[in-house]
């Protein structure tokens, strides 16, 4: 957009910091929030859009701070552009990505071509993952910018799996980066694969990689960070036993996210779903559901983030354990989390926190997160008043399946805006929009 664009959006039930809602009008100049007020009069010196927001609500875009978007080498499940998309269309106008791609994203060089490729291709704002290897560490310190180290501690295969207690303390031993853990115990994961092979029930997936699993990665996780003090951030936590963990033992430099399925799905799934369901970490029982709800909603897990992982249909149809792991999610989880709003389970305002406010601060994204003079324009209006299904004609993304299918939810983002611009207007993509890589500051 030009240097005297506006947006004027008119109408809306505004969540404000406060958490409170303000009935009334939010004016933006190039990518920034510049007004908010009960009535806001049209600027003359300014080409202005206006949206008509009446009977919707007006919420800091969503940030997703764990998705898989497989580009580049295996675009054939997704690629930025469509991953993108379905952001736009979740309401999702910022996404931190994971370095398991091809090449994997472990070197400065791989991480600059991820952010020329997203600079390219990318309707909404981008950072990248570096990836820790075992033999990476000077490139953990010095590569830039991202959000932080990823460490996959099990679940993973080749030289992004780092499950050795000595590796793992050299890399929380130097430096202050934010590390983010895949927290599964290898060691065990491999002697359950030996003690359940053979079994084909993709149900079983969640016993080999079980709660004791998650545990025993966790703790040590924990451990390590607080022998360096060092941030530590615990991805898509799973199970109870974690919750309760970190309900008596949680630093305040360390971190929790959950993601919608571990809240909403649970071991029963497989039986109406099967590969569908099938994910690292696994679905857990509906007691899991529950502790993880409750930690959420206290404050013990920090925030929200979906682990976009798509898969093929075809490669979901294969046996189990044959079956990648991995579902997506960017389109549908902010509808699922504000349908568990109307339904009483949590606030809209929480459900912004979860899913905006709370991720800019943990990963110090400047000016993102808030309505508020100064912010960047990037919001969602969203529908709360009309249900809608989830159809799988109508995803975005390449892999082209939810495991979510039929569910009825509301909430459903009306309009998109990334940086002022419009990027989503009730079903229509403006492809021509393009976001901005992401900052990570102090």
């Amino acid at each position: 957009m030009s240097s005297t664009s506006s947006l004027l959006i008119r109408h809306a039930r505004i969540l404000l910091p406060s958490g409170e809602f303000l009935l009334g009008d939010v004016l933006t100049r190039d990518r920034q929030i510049v007004e908010i007020a009960p009535n806001i009069s049209t600027p003359s010196d300014a080409t202005v859009t206006e949206i008509d927001a009446t009977g919707l609500t007006l919420l800091p875009g969503a940030i997703d701070p764990q998705v898989h978007f497989r580009e580049p080498g295996l675009e054939h499940k997704e690629d930025l552009f469509t991953a993108s998309c379905a952001c736009a269309k979740g309401g999702v106008t910022s996404f931190l990505e994971m370095p398991n791609t091809r090449p994997l994203t472990t070197t400065q060089q791989t991480l600059d071509d991820k952010l020329q490729r997203a600079a390219q291709k990318c309707v909404v704002n981008y950072g990248f993952f570096i990836g820790a290897t075992a033999e990476n560490l000077p490139d953990l310190l010095t590569a830039h910018p991202t959000p932080g180290i990823k460490i996959f501690m099990g679940s993973m295969h080749g030289a992004l799996l780092v499950d050795g207690e000595a590796y793992l303390e050299a890399i929380f031993a130097r430096g202050d980066r934010l590390i983010a853990v895949h927290a599964e115990d290898q060691a065990r994961i491999n002697q359950r694969r030996q003690e359940f092979a053979g079994i084909h029930d993709p149900a079983i997936h969640s016993q080999i990689q079980d709660n004791q699993a998650a545990l025993l990665a966790t703790q040590l996780a924990l451990k390590l960070s607080k022998k360096y003090q060092r941030r530590l951030h615990i991805l898509h936590m799973s199970t109870a036993e974690e919750a309760e963990l970190l309900r008596q033992d949680k630093p305040s430099w360390v971190t929790a996210e959950v993601t919608p399925q571990h809240l909403l799905l649970n071991t029963s799934a497989y039986e109406t779903i099967g590969t569908w369901a099938q994910m690292n970490p696994p679905l857990r029982s509906p007691h899991d559901n529950e502790v993880l709800w409750q930690a959420l909603l206290d404050g013990v897990i920090d925030f929200i983030a979906t682990d976009h992982a798509p898969h093929t249909l075809e490669e979901k149809a294969q046996q189990y354990p044959n079956t990648p792991s991995g579902m997506p999610g960017v389109e549908t989880s902010l509808p699922l989390m504000l349908t568990q709003a109307m339904q009483g389970r949590c606030t809209v305002a929480q459900v912004s926190h979860w899913m905006s406010t709370a991720v800019a601060k943990a990963y110090k994204i400047p000016n993102k997160g808030a309505i508020a003079p100064g912010y960047d324009a990037d919001l969602v209006l969203v529908d709360l008043n009309n249900y809608h299904p989830v159809r799988r004609e109508e995803l975005q993304t390449k892999c082209g399946w939810s495991p979510f299918e039929g569910w009825n939810l509301t909430g459903w983002a009306a309009y998109t805006i990334v940086g002022g611009q419009l990027v989503y207007d009730r079903g229509k993509l403006n492809t021509q929009v393009r976001g901005q890589a992401l900052s990570f500051g102090e």
